[in-house]
Parts: structure tokens; C-alpha cells; sequence
């Protein structure tokens, strides 16, 4: 297991969504309403990317663009599907240290 820093804290903003690729894991770190969130970057239903995801901080769920498929920010569940069910969208936990954040993988 390691520590791969993802961003300064000083960058980020709400609207913030950076794309990582780290081994074989595509992250996606996500500030909305002040909450970070650091999930897959595709959606597990078709692979769309959720860089363009609709993110609500106060429902605590993620959207993507491509099929409505919604997944609970918390747990990664799976809230809503328009077609076949799927899997649950991969969640990863920030680690934050006094100038940046990041993960252990």
C-alpha cells in the first residue's frame, strides 16, 4: 500500500473534477458544497466518463449524464437505473495530510 497525493488544498474550488490514473484505478476527485468525494471516474453501468456527472452534496448522490444511473455518494450503492441494474460505483477514502490530500492504494 501506498500514498499517491492527488491534489493541494490551496487548488481546490466546488466545480472542482480531476481525473487521475493510478496503476490500473481511474480516479475521479470531485468538490462540491465544500464535500470531497474521490470515486471511479466511469460510470460501472457503461463506462461513461463522470466528469460531467451531476453531483448533489445534499442528497448525497451522483448522476451520470449518459443513462440517469444514480449511486449514493456514501456507500457507492446503486439508487437508480434506467436499464439493467449494475454494479455499485467504487469509492475510495481521502486521506488528508497539512498541504494535500490523497489516497493509499
Amino acid at each position: 500500500m501506498r500514498y499517491y497525493q492527488l491534489a493541494y488544498f490551496i487548488d481546490l474550488h466546488d466545480g472542482y473534477r480531476q481525473v487521475f490514473q493510478i496503476e490500473h484505478h481511474r480516479l475521479l476527485l470531485i468538490q462540491e458544497a465544500g464535500q470531497r468525494y474521490l470515486i471511479e471516474a466511469t460510470c460501472p453501468h457503461r463506462g461513461h466518463p463522470l466528469t460531467a456527472a451531476d453531483v448533489d452534496p445534499e442528497a448525497g448522490t451522483v448522476r451520470c449524464a449518459l443513462h440517469d444511473y444514480r449511486f449514493a455518494l456514501n456507500t457507492g450503492a446503486l439508487l437508480y437505473a434506467t436499464e439493467e441494474p449494475c454494479r455499485g460505483l467504487r469509492r475510495y477514502t481521502i486521506v488528508e495530510r497539512e498541504r494535500d490530500l490523497g489516497v493509499i492504494l
